[in-house]
């Protein structure tokens, strides 16, 4: 069974930093592209960030590109998402999500992702 499962959520001040992390079970974790969503109240569902399997490319919507940072530990199965400068607009529940295979241009398209984890909250307060 395929596993994903984030952690590193919680309450933060604005201005402030964290790491969300997401370790997977169950898949050959080095073989499938990873992205990170995530989704606000009464908002639809954001792509934030994709890294490929082959050479650790990254991707991530000009939104949000100068304040995240997506890396994985394929020894570790792990996947992370590192924000800073953390804004009361980043509130949201965060999910990864794994793939095979992708098109890279769309990558932070969620129907591209085969596998989800239930996703951490992150608050920032104001």
């Amino acid at each position: 069974e395929v596993q994903l499962v984030e952690s590193g959520g919680g309450l933060v001040q604005a201005g402030g930093s964290l790491t969300l992390s997401c370790v997977a079970s169950g898949l050959a974790f080095d073989d499938h592209a990873i992205a990170w969503f995530r989704q606000a109240p009464g908002k639809e569902r954001e792509g934030i960030s994709c890294i490929s399997t082959s050479d650790g490319g990254t991707y991530y919507p000009d939104s949000v590109k100068d304040r995240f940072t997506i890396s994985r530990d394929n020894a570790k199965n792990t996947a992370y998402l590192q924000v800073i400068n953390l804004k009361p607009e980043d509130t949201a529940v965060y999910y990864c999500a794994a793939a095979n295979w992708v098109i890279w241009r769309r990558c932070t398209e969620g129907p591209q992702y085969d596998y989800w984890g239930p996703g951490t909250q992150v608050t920032v307060s104001s």
